[in-house]
């Protein structure tokens, strides 16, 4: 397979392409491997939840999945210090993160490209869709400004970014670039994501081009790479989702002390720049 791949000229698209449409809707070749990974993801943690409630005996896999899932709740916990919010902020980032990291790896198998559908890809990661990625940093900022809200009330929040000019004029033009702020980590989360995984796809794309029949051999080294950046890229995506959302529950200003929620009782370290 990986050898009909390398032999034919590289097809790279920067967007999903159209398989076929149901009912006027059409579906991209990357929605239709998002589906199948998705299949795949629930399955995986629906066994794992077997394990934890032990119906099932574990193996190497959800071993694998709840070694992970401590770690990473772990890393919440060194964030949002306070228990009550950091297991409400938990099930998000770590939802986000398991789903990114199948996505990513998922995308990076040899059936994806080779196949094709009257000349198009069948398969393309789904996280190489900027509708995907657009629509996680989406979640993770939505959620943000919920939890924010629910913390510090609609006042409070409001007064992050709002400040009455003729009083604090300076504190005015902070809350602005606040605001700004906001639309910046938007963007910064799904261009991100979206770029590194289009990039990785390229690079495999263009080493079995180039190195043809020896590409077995040539591309192993760059699928490990690909595994390990794909690990890397779902958790800067969780540890920002997490440090967002944080942002929401640490900020203190005098004015706005009486919308604070009793919950948060320390300020949040460890934040992601």
């Amino acid at each position: 397979m990986i050898g009909t791949f390398a032999s034919t000229a590289p097809h790279i698209s920067v967007k999903a392409e159209e398989l076929f449409s149901i009912g006027g809707v059409p579906i991209t070749n990357s929605q239709l491997l998002g589906l199948v990974g998705l299949t795949i993801l629930v399955w995986v943690l629906f066994r794992t939840r077997a394990v934890v409630l032990g119906r099932k005996q574990p193996n190497f896999m959800t071993r694998l999945v709840l070694w992970t899932f401590e770690g990473l709740y772990g890393t919440v916990r060194q964030v949002i210090p306070d228990e009550t919010w950091a297991r409400r902020v938990a099930p998000v980032a770590i939802t986000i993160f398991f789903f990114v990291i199948a996505q990513y790896w998922l995308g990076i198998l040899p059936i994806v490209g080779p196949i094709t559908i009257h000349g198009v890809p069948m398969f393309r990661a789904f996280v190489a869709d900027l509708n995907t990625t657009f629509a996680l940093a989406i979640i993770t900022i939505v959620t943000a400004q919920i939890y924010a809200f629910k913390y510090m009330g609609f006042k409070g929040n409001m007064g992050r970014y709002f400040y009455n000019p003729f009083k604090d004029p300076i504190m005015a033009f902070v809350g602005i670039l606040e605001l700004v702020a906001e639309f910046s980590r938007l963007l910064g989360l799904s261009f991100r994501l979206f770029g590194n995984v289009l990039a990785g796809e390229v690079l495999l794309i263009m080493i079995a081009y180039l190195t043809q029949y020896l590409s077995p051999i040539a591309l192993q080294p760059f699928y490990l790479f690909e595994l390990f950046i794909g690990g890397i890229q779902a958790y800067i995506f969780f540890m920002l989702t997490v440090v967002f959302i944080s942002l929401g529950l640490s900020h203190h200003g005098d004015e706005h002390s009486s919308d604070h929620s009793p919950a948060m009782k320390q300020r949040v370290g460890n934040e992601i720049s």
